[in-house]
């Protein structure tokens, strides 16, 4: 159908939306369409959103939560407890804790999960990083916060063994996440009780 379209740059936009995930060319025609009604002045700001955000968007040089600054608002409040990082997947992880309004202590963003057939290991993700965080003391409790698959369970196995060294309470998440569940689309009370009811592991 793409002959169909009256104009190549109408064509050319609604080819760039439909790269985004989740969105087909019928929807990336409708969020084209809406943008043409309106004004140069909503687009130019639209565009220019995203343009400073790849630009200009930064990584906490602690916990690699994305940032406006070097060290986000997160860990540089002193009101958290810094004794305790809940320990996620990825910064939508990050968001649906925080909703959960259960949680006080800091993060740590692995920014993926170890996944062989995806050919994502143990150097992909940013497992050094959390072992240094600890290996530098004044952390008492680390809480493995990964989705309950497979990949989140060998991910957790193996920080566990790379932490197994140090003085740290290690603990996951409740089970009231359905085995297979992805943290972000869990609903707020039943993650907010996961974390509270957090379990301790054994067997390091």
């Amino acid at each position: 159908m793409d002959n169909a379209y009256p104009s190549k740059l109408l064509e050319k936009a609604v080819g760039e939306f439909s790269k985004l995930p989740g969105i087909g060319r019928k929807t990336a025609l409708r969020l084209v369409l809406n943008m043409l009604r309106r004004s140069e002045e909503e687009v130019e700001e639209f565009a220019g959103a995203v343009s400073r955000l790849r630009k200009d968007v930064k990584y906490c040089r602690v916990c690699h939560n994305i940032s406006d600054t070097d060290v986000c608002p997160i860990c540089s409040d002193t009101h958290r407890d810094a004794s305790t990082i809940c320990v996620v997947e990825n910064i939508r992880d990050v968001m649906a804790v925080e909703n959960t309004q259960q949680y006080g202590g800091l993060y740590h963003v692995l920014g993926g999960i170890i996944s062989p057939m995806d050919g994502i290991g143990p150097a992909d993700i940013e497992i050094d990083s959390l072992v240094k965080r600890v290996a530098d003391g004044g952390v008492r409790e680390v809480i493995l916060a990964l989705s309950s698959t497979m990949e989140g369970d060998t991910t957790n196995f193996y920080i566990s063994r790379k932490l197994a060294p140090y003085d740290v309470e290690l603990s996951v998440i409740a089970r009231g996440i359905s085995v297979g569940d992805e943290l972000e689309y869990t609903d707020e009370v039943t993650l907010g009780r996961a974390i509270i009811n957090r379990t301790k592991m054994t067997g390091k």
